[in-house]
């Protein structure tokens, strides 16, 4: 058998779609033994049935890229170095056991003033950004938590604080203003003992996450619908099952997980979905309970999914033969209504304060139990900002105007104090140049709503 020659390689790996060449439509590698992490088979045949429009994937790196550099530019910083996982994706889109990594800060990337920009990643796997030509060098030994390091994590932060100030005067103008995100405490002193002033970085990875580029809308887009695919599984489980008398809220909740994974989606960031008597009060987790026939169940996703985009939104279903209560249907109805209503005042130019002070007003039996903000930003994860209602407002926290790109989940949370139900509905809507569109389709329960 004869070796192929260079050129031919490629017809020899493993292809994800056979009928494209070297790259998806996404840009990303034809090739099952790709670095990247990405979407599956499932995801783009579901795109491309449903007609939408992939991102380009280095374009928007390319975008959050240019964003961060520009932040860190217009604030006079030397640099930004970021330890947070997701602020890591954002900046390279690139990943390495995100979980773990939140817990135990093994990664680090810093963007100097000049967008010249250095990971640290675990000591094995330095290719894992490699596939993104805008990451310049990749390094190893920002590990510095004790379990890693012992009684000489101050060495090992002493030798990572020297990278930095020496990456910062070649690229940073030497300027010792440095942003940074979260840091553990003996990186900190290590920084501050090279004459660093340490700054907010999250102020600017925040503000930098809330407006989305072109291909970032395309990618929430896909991810969207990759959710409420996964979402749909779940709900004809949770229809063909529940009434059998054995399925717990564990096995319901499996079942997103799952599917979202087939999608290559990443992880669910809670487990906040409850039946019957437990959806109130809400934040009760799932667990182990037999949800019985004819009780609602009521779920957030939280799902960080295709492409790393997070697609927050939530529904109440009524599951069973026979019809919901009349409380329960009114109770949908006045969330349905909230969250309706106050996606009417979104628009460029309206400030948060605004938004506070005109938000829809749930009735006095729902006013203890109510959500804890009326929207909240999305993008990796959710992020700034935060409407508050008015009465938990702080004055100066949030004195913004919304822009096109930001991406706003609208929330609602419905049960009265002491009662044996909550609604709970949310819906992501993106601000556009005149107004608003909800990317949520997913429909919402006609027994509920009193439609059926």
């Amino acid at each position: 058998m004869s070796t192929p020659l260079p050129n031919d390689r490629y017809s020899a790996k493993r292809k994800i779609d056979p009928s494209q060449g070297f790259t998806l439509a996404d840009g990303s590698p034809n090739d099952s033994d790709r670095i990247e992490i990405g979407p599956t088979s499932l995801a783009y045949n579901e795109w491309a049935a449903a007609g939408l429009v992939l991102p380009d994937l280095p374009a928007m790196r390319e975008f959050r890229w240019r964003r961060l550099t520009q932040h860190v530019v217009d604030r006079n910083y030397g640099g930004l170095l970021v330890f947070d996982p997701l602020n890591i994706r954002y900046a390279t889109d690139s990943t390495n056991m995100q979980l773990w990594n939140t817990h135990n800060p093994f990664r680090a990337v810093l963007l100097c003033a000049d967008g010249y920009m250095v990971i640290w990643d675990y000591k094995n796997s330095p290719f894992l950004s490699t596939f993104n030509p805008l990451v310049r060098e990749q390094r190893s030994g920002a590990d510095l938590f004790y379990f890693d390091r012992g009684d000489k994590v101050d060495v090992a932060a002493d030798v990572f604080s020297n990278e930095v100030r020496l990456l910062i005067e070649e690229h940073g103008g030497g300027n010792k203003r440095l942003a940074v995100d979260k840091i553990m405490l003996h990186g900190l002193r290590a920084l501050e003992a090279q004459g660093f002033e340490i700054v907010d970085g999250e102020e600017v990875t925040e503000k930098s996450r809330s407006v989305k580029g072109p291909d970032e809308i395309l990618a929430m887009r896909c991810a969207s619908l990759a959710c409420e695919n996964a979402v749909r599984e779940m709900e004809d489980y949770a229809h063909r099952n529940i009434p059998l008398g054995n399925t717990s809220e564990d096995d319901i909740w499996s079942v997103l997980h799952a599917e979202n994974i087939r999608r290559g989606g990443e992880w669910i960031e809670t487990r906040l979905l409850a039946s019957g008597p437990r959806t109130n009060p809400w934040f009760q987790e799932c667990g182990p309970r037999i949800v019985q026939n004819n009780e609602i169940v009521s779920f957030d996703t939280d799902l960080v999914g295709s492409y790393g985009i997070c697609v927050d939104i939530s529904r109440s279903w009524w599951i069973g033969d026979e019809s919901p209560p009349s409380d329960m249907v009114s109770a949908m109805q006045h969330a349905h209504e909230h969250i309706m209503t106050n996606m009417q005042m979104l628009k460029p130019g309206v400030t948060i304060p605004e938004l506070s002070r005109g938000a829809h007003v749930l009735d006095k039996q729902y006013q203890k139990g109510k959500y804890g903000c009326l929207m909240h930003g999305v993008g990796l994860c959710d992020e700034w900002p935060l409407v508050a209602y008015p009465d938990q407002m702080v004055e100066g926290a949030y004195d913004y105007e919304l822009v096109p790109g930001m991406v706003l989940c609208v929330e609602a949370l419905v049960g009265a104090e002491g009662g044996d139900f909550s609604i709970k509905l949310e819906d992501q809507v993106l601000i556009t140049d005149d107004g608003f569109e909800n990317l949520t389709q997913y429909p919402f329960d006609k027994r509920l709503m009193g439609e059926a």
